[in-house]
């Protein structure tokens, strides 16, 4: 497994980052264990979880599961649960903490903006969490361009820690990243983590344009998975041929296309059991030229579109809406 420098901090992180939502759903904690024990094993030390997964079961598995020794082989990110004002963000920590039976977390990212949030306090309170040892860097997800520059002026000119890490949704369907985050991430020394980055699987060759969902999959339930099969089926299957006609899989072909991007320190990838984890660490092993990038850009009309600004039933956030929303920072 190769390692990224991970921002301006000088450490080394893997270029997978392990995405551990499906602790305590789909994957119970034995198979989280052996998961976490293959991972490590294989070179993978950045792990991604968050308070709100499974409302903390996830952290309290992977606190267990990181006991014997495994705590000290990792690079572990979690996120601010609950508000994002100050008793939240200093609360949320200690909880977090607790739970994964740590004395800190190496990353600590606010989980996503919302209206009328105050810079000057969470970047105080974030400091806070810094000074404490609590939590060596900090971060976020989902911040547009303009409000990760505005919260970092705000650190700079208090002295305090930056936000060195945006963790977003990137895939070859979801690009409006491209547009001004990326080239913040590259000019100012900003780590980005991609979640979604097999689009919920639908780039993994299990779903296909004019075929049945399969069963007990997130594809009958998610209507971002329904929604972007219907519009880019065509595309979904030109994409798995591509695959085919090199002799690797379609996962391994998403993950390259996503890496391909110098923007992209590590993308998160999700998994509920060792077979899917062995593919997922297989796929880091294929690297694609600069044409066959361009080939596989081509089988999606998606570039600078930003596919998510549709709504989608059930879901409370929509990243691209708040690049355009003028009421995010409390005036």
């Amino acid at each position: 497994m190769k390692t990224k420098n991970f921002a301006n901090t000088g450490e080394q992180v893997s270029e997978l980052n392990l995405g551990t939502m499906m602790f305590g759903g789909r994957c119970d904690e034995a198979e989280a264990d052996r998961i976490l024990g293959l991972a490590i094993e294989r070179g993978v030390n950045f792990i991604d979880t968050a308070a709100g997964y499974g409302n903390g079961l996830t952290e309290e598995i992977l606190g267990r599961i990181m006991q014997g020794g495994r705590r000290e082989k990792l690079f572990v990110t979690t996120k601010v649960n609950k508000g994002v004002d100050r008793a939240s963000i200093l609360s949320s920590i200690d909880e977090s903490l607790q739970r994964m039976q740590t004395d800190f977390v190496d990353l600590y990212l606010i989980h996503w903006p919302v209206e009328g949030m105050n810079p000057t306090e969470i970047m105080g309170a974030l400091n806070e969490v810094v000074a404490s040892g609590k939590s060596r860097y900090v971060g976020c997800c989902n911040f547009p361009a303009w409000l990760l520059a505005h919260h970092n002026a705000i650190a700079a000119a208090n002295g305090w820690p930056r936000l060195i890490n945006n963790q977003i949704a990137y895939n070859i369907i979801e690009r409006g990243v491209e547009v001004e985050i990326f080239p913040q991430a590259v000019t100012e020394n900003i780590a980005i983590t991609a979640y979604r980055s097999l689009v919920q699987g639908l780039l993994t060759g299990k779903y296909r344009w004019g075929q049945p969902l399969p069963e007990n999959t997130r594809g009958q339930t998610s209507a971002q998975i329904i929604t972007w099969l219907s519009q880019f089926g065509e595309s979904v299957d030109r994409f798995i041929a591509f695959a085919e006609e090199r002799d690797i899989t379609p996962t391994t072909l998403a993950v390259a296309w996503v890496r391909h991007n110098q923007a992209v320190t590590a993308p998160i990838i999700g998994v509920s059991s060792l077979p899917q984890l062995e593919q997922a660490l297989d796929s880091f092993d294929y690297n694609l030229s600069d044409e066959e990038y361009a080939q596989v850009t081509y089988l999606f009309d998606t570039e600078v579109k930003e596919e998510g600004l549709q709504r989608f039933p059930g879901l409370k956030y929509n990243f691209p809406r708040l690049r355009r929303n003028l009421n995010l920072v409390q005036g």
